[in-house]
């Protein structure tokens, strides 16, 4: 037994070794690594460049197109001669070149179109805050039950330390008689059920370490078992329910709604005039193929004189195309009414839960004092007991019990504090998207 309390040492003085090589991480720094290596978020940033870049403003729109094109064709047997329109049986090359460009004067909808990819751009970056937000929801709520369990072994190797000093001095009344064999049975039991209890609090905090690094996104395994989570931060009073929500999500729903809008304005701009402004500029190369005496025009000389322009302007006005736009404007206000009650409906999601949120943390300020009570009393009777099974009047089964019961009071009353830091952070998220 004297070898199990040497190694119990040896592994107390390495863990005080390790801890000077300890990093700490906080839960912001936890925020920030996860935001930068998440991939889901990266897929967002690409999502708004590409928004951006599929932008056109009214200007762009408003542009010309202009188009050349260029035919050469061959024509065969009985035909009629470009030069003097007669019929003539003869083979012809012809070779014709267009120029055309045209631009929209009056487009009602190039507007419609052009406000509507600025919303989406609005749209995409509150997408990505909305899964930031997300994101970070879940870095809190693992990095919490992962500081839950590292609070928790603290306490375990604070009284491991205790424990193993007892087991070794009842070692040593029972080897010179003054206490029974059956104390020594006892206090190895509790030693070795204490001690089966901290190895599985290591592993579970271990694997929530994991859990966190892992979704962080963060891939060097060895680096978790370095890191140590801070315990407690600089308390941040939450605000008051009624003092108004600005969770990305309800910026979202606005946009889509407002987007609505937009994509109703598109429809009705399919049933406004457009005025259009044309030009054209042509002109063609021909000559003989296969025939004596063929007098042909160098193909400059041509293209020169037979060179032609036209320019003029279109209005097209939409009379009648079976009620399809009709049906699409009905349709897109039906969407609009769609999204307008999807704000209403996030808003009271979120408020509900924040509300709940809200009656949590009552009830835990509530219950901190009855645990603190309770801690209280659980350290009074481990200190009495202590003293009397020091002196042999109580049993090692009797005092091990008690103090089990203070370390469980002791982490109650930790764990609670830390259940009203986590609902702070959380309401924080909730409501302004910030810690």
């Amino acid at each position: 037994m004297n070898k199990k309390i040497v190694l119990t040492i040896v592994f107390f003085a390495f863990c005080a070794l390790a801890s000077a090589q300890e990093i700490s991480w906080s839960l912001s720094r936890c925020m920030e690594t996860g935001l930068q290596n998440t991939i889901e978020i990266k897929i967002r940033q690409l999502e708004i460049k590409r928004t951006e870049k599929s932008q056109n403003s009214v200007l762009n729109r408003m542009l010309p197109t202009v188009d050349l094109n260029g035919q050469q064709g061959y024509i065969f047997g009985s035909t009629i001669d470009p030069a003097t329109n007669a019929r003539v049986s003869s083979n012809f090359q012809s070779d014709n070149f267009y120029l055309n460009a045209r631009t929209n004067l009056i487009d009602f909808g190039a507007f419609a179109n052009a406000q509507k990819d600025k919303i989406n751009i609005a749209q995409a970056k509150a997408e990505k805050e909305v899964i930031e937000n997300e994101y970070k929801l879940q870095i809190l709520e693992s990095y919490y039950q992962a500081l839950y369990t590292q609070e928790l072994s603290k306490i375990q190797k604070e009284q491991f330390v205790q424990a193993t000093f007892n087991l070794d001095r009842v070692t040593k009344e029972v080897a010179i008689g003054s206490k029974p064999q059956s104390d020594l049975y006892d206090m190895q039991l509790s030693f070795s059920e204490e001690e089966n209890r901290n190895l599985e609090t290591e592993q579970l905090y271990a694997i929530k370490k994991i859990e966190l690094f892992q979704l962080m996104n963060v891939s060097d395994a060895g680096l978790s078992d370095a890191v140590v989570l801070e315990s407690y931060f600089n308390e941040r009073a939450t605000q008051d329910l009624d003092s108004g929500i600005r969770n990305p999500k309800i910026k979202l729903a606005e946009l889509q709604y407002e987007n609505s809008l937009k994509s109703i304005r598109v429809e009705r701009a399919l049933n406004l005039p457009m005025l259009t402004a044309y030009y054209g500029f042509s002109s063609f190369y021909y000559k003989t193929l296969n025939q004596i005496n063929a007098n042909t025009d160098p193909f400059f000389t041509q293209l020169e004189a037979n060179k032609s322009h036209q320019i003029g302007m279109q209005l097209t006005i939409p009379v009648f195309n079976g009620f399809r736009n009709t049906k699409k404007i009905s349709a897109s206000k039906i969407e609009s009414e769609k999204s307008k009650l999807v704000i209403e409906q996030t808003k009271q999601v979120l408020r509900n839960q924040i509300e709940l949120e809200y009656k949590n943390k009552r009830n835990y300020r509530q219950f901190q004092d009855k645990l603190i009570e309770k801690q209280s009393y659980a350290k009074a009777s481990l200190a009495t007991t202590q003293a009397k099974f020091e002196s042999g009047k109580v049993e090692a089964i009797l005092y091990s019990s008690v103090k089990n019961q203070f370390i469980s009071s002791e982490y109650e009353v930790l764990k609670n504090k830390l259940q009203l830091q986590y609902i702070d952070l959380k309401i924080n998220l909730l409501k302004n998207n910030s810690l």
